[in-house]
């Protein structure tokens, strides 16, 4: 567990060298001081925020996993992700070319319904299954807009939209980054076809996501604000599906520019969400499906608030938003959710000083999304650092004891 440390600061001391850069350099461009960046090329400082890691890498112009060793290192059956992904990738470079399907596709009503089995297992974390059902999905999906016509036609492109949106969470869980880009430009292609209005800002919302891998947090914001524009007139109005997107985007923004430093801004936006939250809950008409699969509620912005407080490093603010919070509003959210909750709970706890807390966070994490946590980069630097203190720690108690006992006289 140590050395993942240890190799991941020798990949940046390699790029950083590649680059003919000193470490004064590099500690100028990250507004940190040389000695950290010695230790954190050392082992000894882990890259515990999000935000930290992709701005590394920016400056560095490598990817965030060539840092990280993502996709990490695991048995064969747990690699097998990785042969679905590469049946994604080929339905998706043949986008625009005849689809291979026999028989006759079935209806986009009919696919739709699969999209809620992908709905259960998105909450669940269970992003390796997803993958698995993805490459049938896309194939019948594009079958059914090659032999279709108006609005048929449309929904099986919103169908081929949202199944991208699948295909890069899950991507980005596992670490793919391949997948990752082109599920976000064929959702953006499809989305155009779909004669879904909200659904480009539904791929915008993706896009957003992408851009935190570079650190372009002023980018990012103006995306989402672009986004947000697009939707307003039905966030005006109070339809659903458009307040969801509206205020998801928000949080996407809130996030970016507590990355970017830009701390009023980000808990503005924490505001803006929750007023569309308290519009969504407000809402009395018919039941509308959330075919966009955005997890967007009143518990979702609670958590954002708390990644928002610690992307700015105020961990106390965190916990204290925690403690404000019922449980019960988390407990309504899916699995997937609740394991980010709790990996942000820990890291909070860990800054704060309480290792026995951190770790009992983790193990709620774990015990709600495993496959999420264990392939997270930052539940992975929490645990790391729990170990590295705990053994400090048993070190200095070891030679307080020793030089009680004499041991060395």
């Amino acid at each position: 567990m140590l050395e993942e440390a240890e190799k991941i600061g020798r990949r940046v001391r390699r790029a950083r060298l590649r680059l003919g850069m000193t470490q004064a350099d590099l500690a100028s461009a990250l507004g940190m001081s040389q000695g950290w960046v010695s230790k954190m090329e050392n082992g000894r400082i882990e890259l515990d925020r999000v935000g930290l890691l992709n701005k590394v890498a920016s400056e560095l112009h490598v990817h965030p996993n060539d840092l990280i060793g993502r996709p990490y290192n695991s048995s064969p059956s747990e690699n097998q992700w990785q042969v679905s992904a590469s049946s994604i990738l080929r339905e998706m470079r043949r986008y625009d070319l005849a689809p291979v399907f026999d028989g006759t596709p079935r209806s986009s009503s009919q696919l739709w319904q699969e999209t809620t089995r992908l709905h259960r297992l998105r909450d669940a974390a269970a992003n390796v299954a997803i993958m698995k059902i993805l490459p049938d999905l896309f194939r019948e999906a594009r079958a059914l807009a090659e032999v279709a016509d108006g609005h048929e036609r449309e929904e099986a492109f919103a169908v081929y939209s949202v199944a991208c949106k699948f295909a890069h969470t899950a991507a980005h869980a596992l670490g793919h980054p391949e997948l990752v880009a082109m599920a976000c430009e064929r959702a953006a292609w499809s989305a155009r076809l779909s004669g879904d209005p909200v659904m480009p800002a539904v791929t915008d919302w993706m896009r957003v996501w992408d851009m935190w891998a570079t650190a372009d947090w002023e980018d990012a914001i103006a995306l989402s604000d672009k986004a947000i524009h697009s939707v307003q007139d039905g966030y005006d109005q109070g339809e659903p599906l458009a307040v969801r997107a509206w205020g998801s985007l928000q949080l996407r923004a809130a996030i970016s520019a507590a990355r970017g430093k830009r701390k009023a801004e980000a808990k503005d936006r924490v505001q803006h969400a929750k007023a569309a939250a308290a519009r969504l809950s407000e809402y009395s008409g018919p039941h509308v499906y959330d075919r966009h699969s955005l997890t967007f509620s009143p518990g979702n912005v609670q958590i954002h608030a708390i990644s928002v407080a610690l992307e700015m490093g105020e961990q106390r603010e965190a916990l204290a938003i925690n403690r404000r919070t019922p449980p019960d509003l988390i407990k309504t959210l899916p699995n997937s959710r609740q394991g980010h909750h709790h990996m942000d709970l820990a890291r909070a706890w860990l800054w704060d000083g309480n290792r026995d807390k951190a770790v009992k966070a983790l193990e709620d994490a774990e015990r709600l999304a495993p496959q999420l946590i264990r392939n997270h980069p930052i539940a992975r630097a929490t645990l790391r650092s729990v170990v590295y203190a705990e053994r400090a720690a048993t070190r200095e108690k070891l030679r307080r004891m020793s030089d009680r006992f004499h041991l060395d006289g």
